[in-house]
């Protein structure tokens, strides 16, 4: 049996999907603090999802148009793969970030910082409201 265009690039994006998400995994064991093995887990699995995504949109595109009479289920499983990753790209980033944030204002502070311009705009709004928490 040879392999026809959609299933090669199926097959690509799927390999891809798989280097992201395990670059991901070794971030969380390879860097030094909670902020860098943050920011290296969400980029990966965010590029690993995407990469994912594409690889069922394409199936779901190919089995549509080789099976017409189940067209209407492909193109529905093409549309919840669509409306995932739009919620996976919108959460992501903003899970994170809420997540750095937290630990920030918690006091858990990066290991290798240069310029802290975060601490100097937190400490202006809190000279500015007089000591009073957002």
């Amino acid at each position: 049996m040879t392999l026809g265009f959609p299933e090669i690039l199926i097959y690509i994006f799927l390999s891809i999907s798989l280097i992201f998400n395990g670059l991901g995994a070794i971030a969380l064991h390879r860097f030094p603090d909670v902020y860098t093995r943050l920011h290296g887990a969400t980029k990966t699995t965010t590029f690993g999802t995407i990469f994912a995504v594409i690889s069922v949109i394409t199936y779901a595109a190919y089995m549509a148009h080789t099976y017409p009479d189940l067209r209407g289920k492909y193109i529905s499983m093409a549309l919840h793969a669509v409306i995932t990753l739009i919620a996976l790209i919108i959460t992501n980033p903003t899970g994170a970030h809420a997540i750095a944030r937290g630990l920030y204002r918690g006091g858990y502070k990066p290991d290798y910082i240069v310029v802290d311009y975060y601490g100097k705009s937190l400490n202006n709004k809190e000279e500015n409201s007089g000591g009073a928490d957002e």
